[in-house]
């Protein structure tokens, strides 16, 4: 007997690239900005990932370079957002 349902987003890759779709989702304002809260009220409302998923993904998306996020916390920014489109 199985207890726990599978988390889709437990992978932290394919956190991250749900992240994206979310980042891409929004239109930038100032500078490329993207406010943090357009895709960390989404992550675990709209897509019901937990706060450890959404911080894994994040993670993940700032090492590889898809995302630069500010010293802040207030927002990010996609670091290439050509190559990024292409990331799904």
């Amino acid at each position: 007997m199985k207890l726990t349902a599978d988390r889709s987003f437990a992978d932290p890759e394919k956190a991250a690239r749900r992240l994206m779709q979310h980042a891409r989702a929004f239109e930038v304002v100032q500078d490329g900005r993207i406010y943090i809260e357009k895709i960390n009220g989404s992550f675990p409302y709209v897509d019901r990932g937990t706060p450890a998923e959404y911080s894994a993904g994040l993670k993940f998306a700032t090492e590889r370079g898809w995302l630069e996020f500010h010293d802040s916390g207030t927002f990010v920014r996609l670091r290439n957002p050509a190559r990024s489109s292409s990331l799904e």
